[in-house]
């Protein structure tokens, strides 16, 4: 067995020592474990409720669109659906699907109110489970590859605003140049995401309707909708389809068609940095303490060990293991401190928030075990770190002075 750390060992275990190091002892651990229970649940959270946002926004848009160049959210030109590069990108690894989309804008209106919206028409192949997670009334529409469906999905904040329910009619005017259009809709279903700035703007239904009102060809749609595997790949895949497309087509991902949310989203690292921070500093500064005190309390050790022949490395070793011992324990707690609360926050959801300020309505939990083993590895890391200076006054102290004032 290596020497110091048998010594480490020995000492560690040995009930000899003031009350007072003892509670210095008791602190640092308790200081660890929060620090690191501190930075999980910061962490557990900040990514939650970025992943949260992230989603509810890639709903709308998903994260890559393709359009010809000149078009804008509300009106463009037409493309063809049937491009050759779709087969293509249907089978490239890192892509889940690809759907047809169209955007046109209208206005709804009832007999005492009235309200801007744009309608996004799908077709058969669009991929419904991101607004079946947030229905609270009703079913999405049913769209066939025949006959256009006069099924239409709207948002809660829309029927709140204009007094509307499941299996009302609805009558939506499209203004174009030189001519207006109308159409009768039913109400099938009626979602809530909590994003206030695109519930208020969007509704749902069949394709077909806007490409009568444009006058398009069947084979005709605004663009496509690109659904990716993993989103820390975006830029990637943008590359990729890009590189996939006709040169008159363009390829936009989420966070060019809603900058605002995303670099919203990023300002959040910033406080976690912040946290993590000012945790690891708190750690380290106790460490320190109790190292210094350990080196005070156990001076006459130290000078016999040197007495023996040992020298200053191994005798540092000794007090460096002995305070990896307290890091071990701080580790250990504060992963129960911080996975707990993350596990209970996360099936109870005990902690609730105001949806229309945070757009959530309860404290979302992010599980990234890889951040978290990060977050233990980096703790233990800086501070074993940070205790290697302040160990090195164990140089200082001469051997015969040591024993002298025992």
């Amino acid at each position: 067995m290596n020497l110091s750390y048998f010594i480490a060992k020995r000492t560690s275990s040995s009930k000899k020592g003031t009350a007072f190091t003892g509670l210095v002892k008791t602190i640092s651990v308790l200081s660890i474990a929060l620090s690191l229970g501190i930075m999980i649940v910061a962490v557990a959270i900040v990514t939650g409720f970025q992943k949260e946002i992230r989603e509810k926004t890639i709903g709308f848009g998903s994260h890559i669109q393709i359009n010809l160049y000149d078009i804008t959210v509300n009106v463009g030109k037409p493309i063809d659906a049937n491009q050759d590069f779709i087969d293509e990108l249907s089978k490239a690894e890192g892509i889940k699907h690809i759907q047809v989309y169209a955007h046109q804008a209208g206005i709804i209106k009832t007999d005492d109110e009235i309200h801007g919206v744009i309608m996004k028409g799908v077709s058969t192949d669009f991929d419904w489970d991101y607004f079946n997670k947030y229905l609270t009334e009703g079913s999405v529409p049913i769209i066939n590859d025949s006959l256009p469906s006069n099924e239409i999905l709207i948002s809660k904040q829309i029927a709140n605003k204009l007094y509307l329910s499941v299996g009302d009619p609805l009558f939506l005017y499209f203004i174009q140049e030189d001519m207006r259009n109308v159409r009768r809709f039913i109400i099938s279903g009626i979602y809530e995401t909590g994003l206030e700035e695109l519930d208020k703007l969007f509704v749902l239904g069949d394709l077909k309707h806007i490409q009568r009102i444009n006058r398009w060809a069947s084979n005709q749609v605004g663009g496509y909708e690109v659904i990716i595997k993993d989103f820390s790949r975006l830029d990637e895949m943008q590359d990729f389809v890009m590189e996939n497309i006709s040169y008159e087509l363009y390829a936009r991902t989420i966070k060019e068609l809603y900058p605002q949310i995303f670099d919203w989203l990023d300002l959040l690292d910033m406080n976690v940095y912040v946290i993590l921070i000012l945790m690891i500093i708190v750690a380290s500064i106790n460490m320190i303490t109790c190292l210094l005190i350990s080196v005070l309390e156990k001076t006459n050790m130290i000078g016999i060990l040197k007495t023996l022949g040992a020298n200053n490395s191994l005798v540092i070793r000794v007090f460096l293991i002995n305070a990896m011992f307290l890091i071990f324990r701080g580790l250990i707690w504060g992963n129960i401190l911080g996975l707990g609360v993350c596990f209970v926050q996360s099936y109870f959801g005990i902690i609730t928030l105001s949806q229309e300020s945070y757009f959530v309505s309860v404290v979302p939990i992010n599980f990234d075990f890889m951040f978290f083993a990060f977050l233990n590895i980096g703790t233990f890391v800086i501070s074993f770190l940070m205790l290697i200076l302040p160990s090195l006054i164990i140089t200082k102290i001469p051997p015969i002075k040591a024993i002298r004032l025992s």
